[in-house]
């Protein structure tokens, strides 16, 4: 399992472009390739996937975690490129997703998850939590990966969503304001990005698990 983040407001990488925003691609042997979030300029979002080798005709689904536009800016010059990918939405971000993708996508081809639900198989959605954001999980060889947004809805409730498919081996993407650092201590692996407030307590308190984020970090697991 590969995942390379594309979008963020650092840099891993000094020849890609940073801004507020978050999206990364994740790549399971033998199942769909999946972008998670778009960022939120697409220019920028397709400007560090040509850098990073990515070409959009091989994404074959996006998964949304919630409306805010900087997690979904990017969507409608991707769409330019692939019309052709399915889309995953909270049912709170469908208004946005409609009005984006109207011009370039057949409306089929978006599903809706409310609930938490199994959508291919190793990848999973909490379904929408507190009326406003989904995260993705994704089973791996050493446990559950969970992809976040923004966690809105928390990280406590995102984590005791994904433990009905399994225990969770992974953290990446935005924790917010979470800080309840004492929550995430049986998890081995953490990636926080975009807009954790607590990245570098969680560092100090985690040294061996935390891995620094930015657009070009990629995580193998």
């Amino acid at each position: 399992m590969k995942i390379t983040i594309i979008y963020d407001n650092q840099v891993y990488r000094k020849d890609l472009i940073n801004k507020w925003g978050f999206a990364c691609l994740i790549e399971v042997q033998d199942q769909p390739v999946l972008l998670f979030d778009t960022g939120g300029d697409g220019e920028i979002l397709l400007h560090n996937m040509d850098q990073l080798g990515i070409d959009p005709a091989m994404i074959e689904g996006v998964f949304i975690s919630h409306k805010h536009w900087d997690h979904t800016g990017g969507l409608e010059t991707l769409l330019r490129k692939n019309s052709e990918l399915t889309l995953f939405t909270p049912p709170s971000a469908c208004d946005v997703i409609n009005k984006i993708s109207a011009d370039y996508y057949r409306q089929e081809k978006i599903f809706t998850f409310a609930r938490p639900c199994q959508f291919e198989r190793d990848f999973f959605s909490t379904g929408e939590l507190k009326g406003e954001e989904q995260a993705l999980i994704v089973r791996s060889v050493k446990g559950l990966v969970v992809v976040v947004g923004c966690s809105h809805p928390g990280v406590e409730t995102i984590l005791d969503k994904a433990a009905l498919f399994g225990k969770v081996y992974a953290l990446i993407g935005g924790f917010h304001g979470f800080n309840n650092l004492a929550a995430v201590k049986g998890i081995e692996l953490l990636c926080p990005t975009h807009c954790t407030e607590y990245q570098a307590e969680l560092s100090f308190l985690y040294p061996e698990k935390c891995r620094k984020g930015g657009v070009g970090r990629v995580i193998n697991i």
